[in-house]
């Protein structure tokens, strides 16, 4: 008995005609009689009586139907499974731009060698939408920044937080830019020009710049940007400061005579996920960050 055979067994018992399951399986008829003929030899008994064309199960083809079900449930089971496994998983990841310019270079080489069987599909986005993107479940993870020594649950007001879980990673400082020509800055008040380049609302860095900002940010215009580079571009037109972790300044490796800094506050780089919503692919993630982060402080 073969796997073929079984089916045309099923086809038969369902369709109670030679004609019929043949047409269904796309076979000749011809070829559907040798098939359960040959079942009938192999067990000795006849499976269906046969009555001009009409085909209906005798007692032993009854018994048969529900074994032969059962094994090509299994059958169906076991093809599925097998094609599953052949197929690369996917981790879904949300980042900010600057740890996918600064951090992930260095790091996903690493985790490509661990895991080469796991495809990372990267999502770009700030903060707060991060977040919400992980309570939504649009992505599995999302490494996000939350400012050293506020308190998570209030920074990200609108998100249930309940819900998901945060495993800490790295710090960050914080740096207000400024134009090489600038006055010296120690405070807030020092600054003389009247706009802020950041990047998008809900991204920490630059609400961390406004609070830094403090009782001036109402008299500042924050101006959008797409980039850390149209950052970094603006300030050095002279128009603005601007704000970005220290990371990515170098990793645009500017020299000091290109742009004053000022540091505004830490941040913590944290990878979010739901509670209970693990799996292997994200355990294997979340082992290869916190290794990188012992190796970069």
């Amino acid at each position: 008995m073969d796997f073929p055979s079984l089916r045309v067994f099923l086809s038969v018992a369902e369709h109670r005609s030679v004609t019929r399951a043949a047409a269904a399986l796309g076979r000749v008829a011809s070829n559907v009689t040798t098939r359960i003929q040959q079942l009938e030899e192999d067990f000795g008994v006849l499976l269906f009586n046969r009555d001009g064309r009409q085909m209906t199960l005798t007692r032993e083809g009854r018994l048969f139907l529900s074994y032969a079900k059962r094994m090509a449930a299994l059958a169906d089971e076991a093809r599925h499974s097998l094609s599953a496994s052949s197929r690369p998983a996917t981790l879904r990841v949300g980042t900010m731009e600057s740890t996918a310019a600064s951090r992930l270079p260095h790091i996903l080489p690493r985790f490509a060698t661990v895991a080469p069987h796991i495809s990372l599909r990267l999502t770009m986005g700030a903060t707060r939408d991060l977040a919400r993107a992980v309570l939504a479940e649009e992505v599995d993870c999302a490494l996000i920044a939350l400012p050293i020594g506020k308190n998570a649950a209030a920074w990200l007001a609108d998100v249930d937080l309940c819900q998901l879980e945060l495993a800490p990673l790295w710090s960050e400082e914080v740096l207000i830019i400024l134009p090489p020509d600038h006055p010296p800055v120690r405070h807030a008040s020092d600054i003389t020009v009247g706009a802020l380049a950041a990047l998008e609302a809900g991204c920490t860095y630059r609400r961390m710049a406004e609070d830094w900002l403090g009782r001036l940010s109402p008299f500042f215009m924050t101006i959008e940007m797409s980039s850390y580079h149209a950052v970094i571009a603006s300030v050095l037109a002279g128009g603005a400061v601007g704000v970005a972790p220290a990371s990515v300044l170098s990793q645009l490796q500017l020299s000091r005579d290109m742009v004053q800094t000022v540091v505004a506050g830490s941040a913590e780089t944290a990878l979010l996920s739901r509670k209970n919503g693990g799996s292997s692919e994200l355990d294997i993630f979340r082992t290869a960050l916190l290794s990188a982060g012992e190796d970069n402080p």
